[in-house]
């Protein structure tokens, strides 16, 4: 035997004289106008993009010298090195800060350096350059890191290890202040018997 459901006739709130209740369009007109709001701000978004197309400000190693490379045999090494960092603002309509800059450069887990910088702007669609002389003391080797030191010369290509990070600031026109953390993590590559720089892509990833 067939059943049939119940039918329900849905009816608008009316009030005592048979209208709607004005609260109900009150309620209507506030969700339309919420909904319309959000279209036109992701509109305003959207072309804001398009019209400025942001990008994000990078740094990375552009040139790098090895001034010094001496080992005895008695494990110490000393070194000094030429490092120039740029730092790069692709934005065409807006100036970019960077600020809280650090690397570290290091050679077999043996730190060599730490690396600074104050805050410093980069005005729009231009870069800047950090040159820094990282002269060490004398680094006390272990056996095996004398052995790679040894191996360096005979190859004649030796190895430091590069990290560091900044905070990049810019603003996106209407659409306000755009913040990212950059992070270089990377090799410097040298020929120890000129010095010469085997250059690299050394560049910032954002976060």
């Amino acid at each position: 035997m067939a059943k049939t459901m119940p039918k329900f006739k849905g009816k608008l709130v009316m009030g005592a004289n048979g209208r709607t209740n004005p609260l109900v369009w009150l309620v209507a007109i506030i969700c339309t106008v919420i909904a319309v709001a959000v279209v036109v701000v992701g509109i305003v978004v959207f072309i804001g993009y398009m019209v400025i197309h942001p990008r994000v400000p990078v740094i990375s190693v552009n040139n790098a010298h090895l001034d010094l490379l001496r080992n005895d045999y008695a494990g110490l090494l000393q070194t000094q090195l030429t490092i120039v960092v740029t730092a790069k603002n692709g934005n065409a309509r807006a100036h970019a800060t960077f600020s809280d800059i650090t690397f570290n450069i290091s050679y077999q887990g043996q730190d060599i350096a730490v690396l600074v910088a104050d805050p410093f702007e980069v005005p729009k669609n231009s870069s800047k350059d950090l040159s820094y002389v990282v002269q060490s003391s004398s680094i006390p080797l272990s056996p095996d890191q004398m052995e790679q030191v040894g191996n360096a010369w005979k190859k004649n290509e030796i190895e430091f290890d590069f990290t560091g990070a900044a905070r990049t600031q810019w603003r996106v026109g209407p659409l306000g202040s755009v913040k990212y953390s950059c992070h270089l993590d990377c090799d410097l590559k040298f020929r120890p018997l000129n010095g010469t720089y085997i250059p690299s892509r050394c560049t910032s990833k954002s976060h």
